[in-house]
């Protein structure tokens, strides 16, 4: 059976101001595939993930959800379309108790995760319900942010560098939930620099520089490229 594409990326081209950061980015992700964004810092990555949001200042080119042209479409509307963006950053609300960050966003498209299928993912999170969200450690804070876009719905997850920065122990809890996820059928597109922790998940790796897609291969061809990789990034 044909894979159906989830998006479809044709010719992208972003700016910041008159910053040009994304320079004819070509690329595609089907329903149910983890797909990797590998490259150096400044590589175009991030700025790719924001550009499928509508969140930098100016894109040309195609971005299709689903076969719906979204270029022209507003950051809420493009979100109604089942994406959930869990940028770097996190933005974890303070004055909130983690419960109350979870429950915070609207529940954007039918079928999101209830409450105790979270939980059921995130114990931690459970454990941790009643803190005030900056009190959670930072790996407590990164699956907070993941789990409140699984709650609203969202079916193609946007995940940038989640591992950065945590212990080992919550970077393999982490690994278990895009696994987890990938078996309920969601469809993941991740930017990472910790390519130990992105090679067992991905099911293809795309890697990025000045601002395009120099090269693709799959899982089954990583052995072959490892030795292009470490040329690529730097490793």
């Amino acid at each position: 059976m044909t894979a159906k594409r989830f998006i479809e990326v044709r010719d992208l081209h972003g700016w910041y101001g008159e910053s040009h950061v994304l320079h004819g980015v070509d690329f595609h992700v089907d329903e149910g595939e983890v797909v990797t964004l590998l490259g150096r810092n400044g590589a175009g990555r991030t700025s790719t993930l924001r550009a499928i949001m509508g969140l930098i200042g100016r894109r040309s080119g195609s971005i299709k959800i689903k076969g719906q042209e979204t270029l022209a479409l507003p950051t809420h509307r493009i979100a109604r379309l089942g994406i959930g963006y869990c940028p770097e950053e996190r933005g974890i609300f303070s004055s909130l108790s983690a419960e109350e960050n979870l429950l915070l966003p609207p529940v954007q498209a039918p079928g999101g995760m209830g409450i105790e299928q979270i939980y059921a993912m995130f114990p931690n999170l459970r454990e941790r319900a009643a803190s005030q969200g900056t009190r959670l450690s930072g790996g407590e804070q990164q699956m907070l942010a993941v789990a409140r876009i699984l709650r609203t719905g969202a079916r193609l997850l946007l995940l940038d560098e989640i591992s950065e920065g945590l212990a080992p122990v919550i970077v393999q809890k982490l690994a278990e939930m895009v696994l987890a996820l990938r078996k309920q059928g969601y469809t993941v597109l991740m930017v990472e620099q910790n390519f130990r922790f992105a090679a067992p998940l991905a099911d293809r790796f795309l890697v990025m520089e000045h601002g395009r897609v120099i090269q693709q291969f799959t899982q089954a061809e990583l052995p072959q490229r490892i030795g292009q990789l470490h040329e690529y990034l730097g490793v």
